[in-house]
């Protein structure tokens, strides 16, 4: 008998109901890998698989900590409410605001510049942002 291992991973198997489409695309949008997921709420990447392809319903404890980490409402989860997956919480918005909360870290001078660098890039593109709306 011959064990023959494959150094390739499984196929990624795509949601089969409508509660594991809610979950993925709200763990996506948001940001979130599986294990991401998965460690913000204190279990394994194949927990969240499992509610991702099998669409089974989670335990009450388990939906509300669900809802917590996404930051939705049991409606929009359980798909009572459209779910709200706007940009404003895009991966690549999410990965921005967080250079920008390390700016805290400069000196008052150099965030004023970098500010004013951003403003002026912003304006040279003709995106109509204006430097009085900047410092409110």
């Amino acid at each position: 008998m011959t064990l023959t291992i494959t150094p390739e991973m499984p196929a990624k198997k795509p949601p089969k109901t409508s509660f594991g489409e809610r979950l993925f695309a709200l763990r996506t949008t948001r940001g979130f890998t599986q294990v991401d997921l998965a460690k913000a709420l204190g279990t394994t990447q194949r927990v969240i698989s499992y509610y991702e392809t099998k669409g089974e319903l989670p335990t009450p404890d388990f939906l509300v900590a669900l809802v917590r980490v996404l930051g939705v409402s049991a409606d929009e989860l359980l798909g009572i409410k459209p779910a709200k997956l706007g940009p404003d919480n895009s991966p690549e918005q999410r990965r921005l605001w967080k250079r920008f909360q390390r700016m805290e870290s400069l000196p008052e001078k150099d965030q004023r510049a970098v500010i004013r660098l951003i403003n002026s890039l912003v304006a040279s593109n003709g995106n109509g942002y204006s430097r009085a709306s900047a410092h409110r």
